[in-house]
């Protein structure tokens, strides 16, 4: 009796203990939590005091500073320790109709978001279908037959498999020879990222010249100005609008002449055109030429701004840190695709190319349930979904604020989450490191000025030079 009573005891008090250290545990990131929230509030309130008497409005002065990572990074520590999800009356979103603002940004809520498909609608309808004249793209739809019947097809044409047999490969090569012919010097956007991500495009999804599409250069431009106008104008500018409109136009045209050439020679190669074509042969529902088109242009918008802007904001980031460019570039040397992988994805976290997703309550609901933090979303809120402010979130992700190589694949929300994730989320993860590790490679690697974005969402200029 007395051995059972303290193997009783000495059961209820481990359970006691367990259950004190992950109280204590908790109490102790939450209290961090709160600190990151105080000391975001500090920095900004440090910077609204140093531009409090420069010219023009005060706001004008540091809304600038909100843009850059580092002070968007201030902003949602903020944020997530005091208002983890702000609601706003004013609708900050003026391309797609909406009734106000949600900014959701702690890792949970966020991730939330992203998969209630049911509740978070993605927008892109209208838009879309202005670049298509027409239908939409399943990028653009809500889960149904129609969604899943395009995304399928799509399946079978744009294979994982593919990934490391034929397209890593290819824009490994590309960028050895690029780099190899630049002379020590390169402009990375310009030169090796939108050079490596057209090429993409015209090898692997098989929309080459030799089937009348148009040279890298306005493939680049083309992409660039439809990808701006559809997610990134979110104040509806008519120039941005006109540029798209004008770039979809064109596409349409040459796309459609495209698909027709391959029809006519369908036993020429294996690409994504190629494999759409015998598909549409095969009798494959929803694979007419102009669903083969559209689905194609969806890609054709994603891809090239897509891989182009995030390695270039990946080394941007790793050049103004001498010690984490050293290692990347001295596991690039040795041929350890791991390591340089890791540094590539780490930076990004710190440099997002895409900080927020955005999506439209569709009726009113709650996120967050169960908690104190839980809130009402009112139907048509867009909601902003900061990804840039997950992947930073203390209270799940370890050390966030340390650059760690280490860090599981989960950890980034870099492609999105749920059912509207990017489409090319495996061909980005290999073909951006495969496209950086020649010039990490290189000795003496150094950046020769600033990035240079030029009042776009797009990297323009990146100077570099090597040995």
């Amino acid at each position: 009796m007395g051995a059972a009573l303290s193997s009783l005891l000495s059961t209820l008090l481990g359970g006691l203990t367990a259950l004190l250290g992950a109280a204590l545990d908790t109490l102790a990131a939450v209290l961090g939590n709160w600190l990151r929230g105080l000391a975001g509030l500090w920095g900004l309130g440090r910077l609204a005091w140093r531009e409090r008497r420069g010219e023009g409005s005060l706001a004008g002065r540091v809304l600038p500073h909100l843009a850059r990572p580092s002070g968007q990074r201030d902003l949602f520590a903020v944020l997530r320790a005091f208002w983890p999800t702000l609601k706003l009356s004013a609708a900050l979103v003026k391309a797609y109709p909406n009734a106000g603002t949600a900014i959701v940004t702690r890792r949970a809520d966020v991730l939330e978001v992203l998969r209630r498909d049911a509740d978070f609608a993605v927008v892109y309808e209208p838009r879309m279908r202005e670049i298509t004249a027409g239908p939409n793209f399943f990028l653009g739809m809500q889960p149904g037959p129609d969604y899943e019947r395009d995304a399928t097809a799509m399946r079978l044409a744009v294979r994982h498999t593919d990934v490391p047999a034929f397209v890593a490969p290819r824009a490994a090569a590309l960028a050895r020879e690029i780099v190899a012919g630049a002379g020590g010097a390169l402009d990375v956007p310009a030169r090796l990222g939108g050079p490596v991500a057209a090429d993409v495009i015209q090898t692997y999804f098989g929309l080459g010249p030799a089937l009348g599409a148009p040279d890298r250069a306005t493939m680049i431009a083309e992409a660039t100005a439809m990808f701006w106008f559809l997610f990134n104008d979110l104040g509806a500018d008519p120039e941005v609008g006109a540029k798209g409109r004008a770039a979809a136009a064109s596409a349409r045209k040459w796309l459609d002449a495209a698909i027709a050439a391959r029809k006519a020679s369908p036993g020429e190669g294996d690409s994504v055109l190629a494999r759409l074509a015998a598909l549409q042969k095969a009798g494959a529902p929803g694979l007419d030429d102009l669903s083969v088109r559209n689905n194609l242009i969806g890609l054709y918008i994603g891809a090239i701004p897509t891989l182009s802007k995030a390695a270039t904001l990946a080394l941007d980031e790793l050049l103004d840190r001498p010690a984490e460019l050293r290692a990347a570039c001295n596991a690039a040397k040795a041929g350890d695709a791991e390591t340089v992988a890791g540094h590539v994805w780490e930076a990004l976290r710190f440099n997002p190319h895409n900080p927020v997703v955005y999506r439209r309550a569709l009726r009113e609901t709650r996120i967050a349930r169960g908690t104190l933090r839980s809130r009402r979303i009112p139907e048509g809120a867009m909601v902003f979904a900061a990804t840039h402010s997950a992947m930073f979130d203390s209270l799940d992700v370890p050390d966030a604020g340390q650059f760690r190589i280490d860090r599981p694949w989960e950890t980034y929300i870099h492609w999105g989450e749920g059912l509207h994730r990017c489409f090319g989320a495996e061909i980005n993860r290999a073909v951006i490191p495969a496209m950086l590790t020649p010039l990490l490679a290189q000795p003496n690697l150094r950046r020769t000025g600033p990035r240079v974005d030029g009042g776009t969402p797009f990297p323009q200029s990146l100077p570099v030079a090597f040995g």
